[in-house]
């Protein structure tokens, strides 16, 4: 244990996702060597993300404006939503350049151990989206984890008797594993051959999704 704010540092760096003790002190200390003007830029920046960052009104993925990029292109094909848990899987997704539709970001998945339900993501207004006729298939890229899995599922009921087309890409990516941590070939390939969650006979087919 350390005196003061350095402890004080490395006890909230501790609380990062993926940083423990260890890590959060080589943090501090690197922190505590750094120039002044160096941290100063840091805080400065950690100060702007978080007064200047928001989410996009349509798709909730991070945005500098009302709109992200993705929502105002109009390139994009809008028969098509690929729903992810959080905003770093759309930046997996666009690296296969499979996928040319557009996306809907949930801000988690189904827990029920962390006492998260579906109304605690944007599940709302996602199906708020899919009553737009001119949305044919609702592709769900949760995590292939436990609480991926049952977002999926949940997601899956509620969109059964939709009429819209509902997939899951496919196998090919590991199972507990986080789509983040996917290669663009593996996810590639899993977005190229989804299957349909409603047709089990069809589970085998693969469906192409390139333009």
């Amino acid at each position: 244990m350390y005196e003061g704010p350095v402890q004080e540092l490395i006890d909230e760096l501790s609380r990062l996702p993926g940083i423990g003790p260890r890590g959060a002190s080589r943090i501090a200390f690197y922190l505590l060597d750094a120039p002044t003007e160096d941290v100063n830029r840091l805080a400065d920046l950690l100060r702007a993300v978080k007064e200047h960052a928001r989410f996009c009104s349509t798709c909730f993925n991070i945005s500098q404006e009302e709109q992200c990029r993705i929502c105002r292109d109009p390139r994009r094909d809008k028969t098509m939503i690929c729903v992810v848990e959080e905003s770093k899987d759309v930046i997996a997704v666009e690296r296969t350049r499979e996928f040319h539709g557009l996306y809907h970001v949930l801000g988690g998945s189904i827990s029920p151990i962390d006492g998260r339900g579906p109304a605690d993501l944007h599940t709302r207004e996602l199906f708020q989206r899919l009553s737009d006729p001119e949305i044919t298939e609702v592709i769900l890229a949760t995590d292939p984890d436990t609480q991926g899995e049952a977002t999926a599922a949940y997601l899956s009921r509620m969109l059964a008797d939709s009429g819209i087309k509902v997939t899951r890409p496919a196998s090919g990516l590991p199972v507990g594993g986080d789509l983040e941590y996917a290669d663009q070939v593996t996810l590639g390939r899993a977005f190229e051959g989804r299957r349909n969650m409603h047709s089990p006979k069809d589970t085998s087919q693969s469906t192409n999704t390139s333009p």
